[in-house]
């Protein structure tokens, strides 16, 4: 399986588990407007490792995540329905790899590796 310029992996702090079938859009930024690039979810162990293509050009993006909709699944209310996260690849030739840790209340991210 080829990997992605850019993957993700989704930790449900709340209940130390991964956070499995989260619905995650990649969008890409152009002259001030978003165009959505990619879409995919996140198996089983919450990782999404073939969400759009090989390589992207440098430049703003944003994942979107359906977290609403997870907790939703997992009858427990949460405050963020969804969560953006905007980043900037600097360089073509890296890889990104952009987690997220998430509760019903909070999450937090990083550059992975």
């Amino acid at each position: 399986m080829t990997t992605s310029h850019v993957t993700t992996h989704i930790l449900d702090t709340s209940s130390g588990r991964p956070a499995a079938e989260v619905a995650v859009e990649l969008f890409a930024q152009r002259d001030g407007d978003w165009s959505s690039v990619a879409r995919g979810v996140t198996d089983s162990d919450g990782r999404l490792r073939n969400l759009g293509p090989e390589q992207l050009s440098v430049g703003v993006y944003r994942l979107l995540f359906a977290t609403g909709a997870y907790f939703a699944r997992e009858q427990i209310t949460t405050f963020f329905p969804e969560v953006a996260l905007t980043f900037e690849i600097a360089n073509a030739d890296q890889h990104y790899h952009v987690p997220l840790l998430l509760s019903p209340f909070a999450y937090s991210t990083y550059r992975g590796s």
